[in-house]
């Protein structure tokens, strides 16, 4: 063995470096969780931005009628949910890679929390819409 190129053991198994398990220990699946939370904000957006231009010029009760029928709300729930799951996704990302030391949980948490806390008000937004438009009842 030549004595001027160091030798570096790698600790880490076979199967853990196929898996593509890094530091993190979430590799594969967070990669997919991000693009399939993408993909699917591609038609919950398309439709949400169609939906809007059809309700241009809408008054109100228009727009309550509107999003209080069950497809309408089903889709902008999940369009909620989706959203906000994926934001907190990216940017936990974000924080792994560029927040270090002991603000890394913390500023995990805070996103986690955050995330929820607007996607679940706007779920709650959503449900207020269908039992003002009175298909709740």
């Amino acid at each position: 063995m030549n004595a001027s190129v160091p030798h570096i053991e790698v600790m880490r198994s076979q199967l853990g470096r196929a898996r593509g398990l890094g530091a993190g220990h979430s590799g594969v699946s967070h990669w997919w969780a991000e693009r399939v939370s993408a993909a699917s904000l591609l038609p919950l957006s398309t439709w949400f931005v169609v939906q809007m231009f059809r309700l241009g010029g809408a008054d109100h009760a228009e727009v309550v009628k509107w999003g209080g029928k069950p497809v309408n709300a089903t889709m902008l729930a999940a369009l909620i949910i989706t959203t906000f799951y994926h934001a907190q996704v990216g940017l936990q990302v974000i924080v792994d890679d560029y927040v270090h030391g002991k603000a890394h949980l913390p500023t995990r948490l805070l996103i986690k929390i955050g995330t929820s806390l607007m996607g679940l008000l706007g779920v709650f937004a959503v449900i207020k819409l269908v039992v003002r438009s009175g298909s709740g009842k």
